[in-house]
């Protein structure tokens, strides 16, 4: 009772007004990466933002920006109960369902226990020589090519990517719905990000012409992995891939199987999670590797001496050390998952300050990854910041792209190992640089990914 009394009063972190009557919320939704490269350098660690609209919109009156990595820390691992998926995770639940990036609680709990054996690294191991199929796939398409012809390298590593989580989960020849799940997400992915952010957005029901082919565009996803799902409970085929292990996986208290409509949130959270993340990734480090060309040049030294032109396999990813720093240095600065939010259950305290029950937390991973108080030169493209002597003692929350704590993303491995397989395949065969005069912004939508997509110019290697 005393701790109660001293929490209250505990004073609220400082707010920060905004340029609008309507509250800075506005601000942030206008440019949130503007918003927190301004604000976070004048309030420090955490600051709450308001909004007219919060009570009419949303589960919460208090949002609070946490860039702090010891208060992070303490949201995402210490207390974590106590920090539920907040209002954005609830909007992606009109396309992913309780899947593991939305679900909560005791069901969360038992889904990501059923789907941890599939993301197992030695699991993951038999996924290699589907990574370099479709990396071998994306080159030799590169290939066809004249020198000097542009590319929109956002497009082919979505198409490319998309096999990938494609082949692991179905194995099976499915390429005509996988044309569909890649035609819609985009359109979802834009749909989704204006629900989260909109001040009043339209019930799904609402008969509008704009509405109706957001609803659409949903279904088209869903109907296209149940069509699958149905097909393969009616197969008597065996099948070893995601799918049939989803099917098949057993609770170990219960004996109970996932249900149908179970497998098709966590399939469409997959695909949503496995290949637009990781697509968005390779793109910006293509960008990268053009801004910094001394960094290319290690990579093609790595390749040439770890590799010398044979495909990679697993036992090469321990050897290709500096590929998977310049990964790590690429989504540092360009982390897909730009931002995380959490809901606080109940009131708690971060710091000096008090937390309310039911406080939207946000924690603006983009720029925890370059606060100037936590990365030296944090704006320059340096892989060995991430050499093993550097990275020894760094705070685990200053440096989190796939998130930290029991919700750690399930497919982190999948996603490195993909990368650290293909960068390689990429950079000997294929120099990849922007046309003179280019120019895109960082777009922070589900995922951080450049707009408009990123084209490039090729020239064949050797």
């Amino acid at each position: 009772m005393e701790d109660q009394t001293q929490l209250k009063q505990q004073p609220l972190p400082p707010l920060v007004k905004g340029k609008y009557p309507i509250g800075s919320a506005f601000d942030f939704i206008r440019d949130s990466l503007g918003f927190f490269e301004e604000v976070v350098p004048k309030y420090g660690g955490i600051f709450q933002v308001r909004s007219i609209f919060f009570p009419f919109i949303s589960d919460f009156d208090y949002m609070m920006i946490v860039s702090d990595p010891d208060m992070v820390k303490h949201i995402m691992q210490d207390n974590n109960k106590n920090y539920v998926k907040s209002h954005g995770y609830n909007v992606l639940k009109v396309l992913l369902g309780e899947g593991l990036l939305t679900s909560e609680g005791d069901f969360w709990r038992k889904q990501r226990r059923l789907m941890q054996p599939a993301f197992h690294r030695d699991r993951l191991a038999s996924f290699v020589d589907t990574y370099v199929e479709f990396g071998q796939q994306l080159v030799d398409k590169w290939k066809t090519l004249p020198d000097g012809s542009e590319v929109d390298v956002s497009k082919d590593f979505m198409e490319t990517t998309l096999n990938i989580v494609s082949k692991a989960m179905f194995s099976s020849d499915v390429a005509d719905a996988m044309e569909v799940v890649n035609r819609e997400f985009d359109y979802a992915n834009e749909q989704l990000i204006k629900r989260i952010t909109s001040p009043f957005p339209i019930p799904l029901w609402v008969p509008l012409p704009h509405i109706q082919k957001e609803s659409r565009s949903y279904a088209a996803i869903k109907n296209v992995v149940a069509d699958i799902i149905e097909k393969r409970r009616a197969s008597d085929q065996r099948y070893d891939d995601l799918l049939s292990m989803l099917m098949e996986v057993e609770d170990a208290d219960t004996g109970e199987k996932m249900s149908d409509q179970q497998i098709q949130d966590e399939v469409i959270t997959i695909f949503l999670a496995g290949h637009e993340t990781t697509a968005v990734a390779l793109t910006w480090l293509v960008h990268c590797l053009d801004e910094n060309p001394e960094v290319e040049q290690k990579l093609i030294e790595e390749e040439s001496r770890v590799l010398n032109g044979r495909q990679p396999n697993l036992e090469d990813l321990h050897s290709l050390e500096y590929t998977r720093m310049v990964i790590d240095e690429t989504l540092r600065l360009y982390p897909p998952a730009w931002i995380i939010g959490r809901h606080a259950t109940e009131e708690d305290q971060l710091g000096n300050y008090r937390i309310p029950k039911d406080s939207n937390c946000l924690i603006p991973v983009y720029y925890i990854h370059r606060d100037p108080k936590l990365w030296d030169r944090p704006e320059e493209f340096r892989p060995e910041r991430f050499s093993k002597e550097n990275s020894k003692g760094r705070h685990k929350f200053v440096y989190f792209p796939f998130g930290g704590g029991p919700r750690l993303c399930i497919g982190n491995n999948f996603a490195l190992m993909e990368m650290q397989i293909i960068v390689p395949m990429v950079v000997r065969a294929i120099k990849l640089r922007k046309s003179k005069g280019f120019q895109f912004k960082k777009e922070p939508l589900i995922t951080m990914r450049p707009a408009p997509h990123m084209k490039m110019v090729l020239t064949k290697r050797g």
